[in-house]
């Protein structure tokens, strides 16, 4: 019969079955329906190899809780499956959907004080509730990988039970449902001597799991670098604030500041590009990582040639502060099967033949592949604030003693709240359900009206504006910004509040309106931090002159925004593209520069066919 009919057929079979087990059984009848599809479905299934089993990679249906995000096309070689650590989430009901709706367009946005941006590591991942992370069950080298396959599939569905009966429904935030991307987190912790576990400055108490930390330092007697990423769009206050703190929290791991983007501010509130200043490379942070290491060995390796690359890579930035690609070292990149990774021994010598091995993990839209392309010297993972933009494992040889693994971006669970989630750029914003709500979040917690220079729906022309004395919903914010940035619908032309609500999102996202959470007494020890004497070395690495000028330079940006959005006639500095533009490809670059392309090549089809 036709895989359709097949499927009526079979589905007849399952009323006497408990829901999740017919649930599970319709799942892969759907995958095995749709093999034979054309490769546009956006269902089908990739073939990951020959002789090899297949990635099924079902979308959203009403026979599973469980949305699949970020769908990427097929590749027509079928090397890989690209939606194979796709992010699975949790679906959202109907119901709290519209409610959250409802709220946005009712509720009188008012600003909260300082002190509710403290944010304790407890009250994120509180220990009686068991936000812990699956494990990978036991295994021994005479097991066939299928057996290993169902045994960790069956240790997985287990965790899953045991974190829910714990936490009952709507109370824990997004985290990850894909089995395929925990695999990687275990393949990558096994293969590594050190883990680098990079987080965004910003945020670092949502993206620290202390279950982790417990993990890789107990039971893996491995040590961790934790790397604060971003401090570039942070107060260098608060940047050393949260390094002392969490260095207090978990003091058997190393702590360092890191930035891609030394002294590149943005200039204005919708700039594409950072603003690239001649200030050089500044190699502060992978100096800093490569100090831990040297601590960590203790010798056990050589790195001497890690730290004259480090230099050379130094010597060999261009006039404007960017690395130049003729001439750079080459680095070599490895690809991993899955057996090779499956079958990886979990008690492996440390430093095997006199080789480091960093492992770089994170959650999603923390920075680890502008960290990994800073290590290298030079791009070789491209760059995009979408999450899960990693889409397969690979391995970087910085020099001979040293290599880095990189792995998928994952969610672990937590208690934080769904709105700051957003914020932090775990979930795609070009497919949230109600983006407004998260807008009211960032409105509340930021000096919104300032930088936006919003002119409130309901105002009148005939009475002076003044749009502090207004009420404002989230709705209010967005219809504003809509209009302000000439968003319309395609049929009625009214304001298109949704794509002005993704917008705002994404200047959040990437640091144009910046929220940075506190530690736990931050606004009461707020001017020691000012006066401390590490806050020198933070200045520096984060480019900046001291922090006079930086509120000076603040002050005329926002001059200039206003001129901006009425000059920018490009609308799409607020699409789907990368944060910092490092994902454009050169022949779209080209064409820019008033160089005549033929299109035909670009997509590589024949132009006579």
């Amino acid at each position: 019969k036709k895989p359709q009919e097949s499927l009526l057929c079979f589905g007849a079979t399952f009323k006497s079955q408990d829901r999740k087990q017919k649930h599970k059984f319709l799942n892969v009848c759907v995958c095995a329906g749709e093999t034979g599809s054309s490769h546009s479905s956006r269902n089908a299934s990739v073939e990951r190899g020959p002789g090899r089993d297949r990635q099924s990679d079902t979308s959203d249906s009403e026979t599973t809780d469980i949305r699949r995000i970020n769908h990427q096309p097929g590749t027509r070689d079928g090397r890989y499956d690209p939606n194979r650590f796709r992010l699975h989430f949790e679906k959202e009901s109907k119901e709290e959907v519209e409610r959250r709706k409802k709220i946005a367009r009712e509720k009188i946005l008012k600003q909260v004080a300082e002190k509710e941006l403290e944010i304790d590591m407890n009250q994120i991942y509180p220990e009686e509730k068991g936000l812990n992370f699956p494990r990978r069950p036991s295994w021994h080298y005479n097991m066939q990988r299928e057996e290993l396959l169902r045994k960790e599939e069956k240790s997985f569905l287990e965790y899953l039970e045991a974190l829910q009966s714990k936490n009952p429904p709507g109370t824990l935030s997004h985290f990850e449902h894909n089995l395929e991307t925990w695999r990687q987190l275990w393949r990558v912790m096994e293969m590594s001597d050190v883990i680098l576990l990079i987080v965004d400055i910003r945020y670092p108490v949502l993206q620290f799991p202390p279950a982790l930390y417990h993990y890789i330092t107990g039971e893996l007697k491995k040590y961790i670098i934790l790397v604060l990423n971003k401090v570039d769009l942070c107060p260098s206050p608060l940047v050393l604030a949260w390094k002392h703190y969490l260095t207090k929290q978990f003091p058997h791991m190393h702590c360092v500041c890191f930035t891609s983007h030394p002294g590149q501010p943005y200039s204005t509130l919708l700039q594409k590009k950072r603003m690239r200043k001649k200030v050089g490379w500044n190699a502060g942070g992978p100096i800093h990582i490569m100090r831990a290491c040297q601590e960590i060995t203790a010798g056990r390796v050589d790195l001497s040639s890690w730290e004259k690359k480090i230099q050379r890579d130094a010597v060999a930035v261009g006039t404007e502060g960017d690395q130049a690609d003729d001439g750079s070292e080459s680095v070599l990149m490895e690809h991993h099967s899955d057996v090779a990774m499956e079958m990886n021994s979990p008690t492996q010598e440390l430093y095997k033949d006199g080789v480091l091995t960093l492992g770089c993990i994170g959650f999603p839209n923390v920075g680890k592949s502008s960290v990994l392309n800073s290590l290298v010297g030079r791009k070789v993972v491209s760059v995009s604030r979408t999450p899960g933009h990693t889409k397969y494992f690979q391995t970087y040889y910085l020099t001979p003693t040293v290599k880095l693994c990189d792995c998928p971006g994952l969610v672990f669970p937590s208690q934080v709240d769904k709105q700051l989630q957003i914020l932090a750029g775990i979930y795609p914003v070009s497919q949230l359900q109600e983006p407004y709500s998260s807008v009211g979040y960032l409105c509340e917690r930021t000096n919104f009206l300032p930088v936006l220079k919003l002119t409130h729906p309901d105002h009148s022309p005939e009475t002076p504006h003044n749009p502090s004395t207004q009420d404002w919903t989230a709705w209010d914010v967005c219809e504003a910004w809509a209009e302000r940035r000439g968003y319309k619908t395609a049929k009625a032309a009214r304001n298109d509040a949704y794509r002005a609500a993704n917008s705002l999102l994404r200047l959040a996202i990437d640091g144009r309106m910046c929220l940075c959470l506190q530690p736990p007494g931050y606004s009461q020890s707020k001017d020691e931090w000012e006066s401390h004497p590490e806050l020198a070395e933070i200045i520096v690495l984060q480019g900046r002159k001291d922090e006079e000028d930086e509120c000076g330079e603040r002050e005329d940006d926002e001059g200039e925004s206003s001129s901006e959005l009425e000059e920018d006639n490009d609308r799409d500095a607020d699409d789907d593209e990368d944060a910092d533009g490092d994902d454009e490809d050169d022949t779209v670059k080209a064409d820019r520069k008033g160089l005549t392309l033929n299109m035909f090549s670009v997509l590589g089809e024949n132009e006579c066919a």
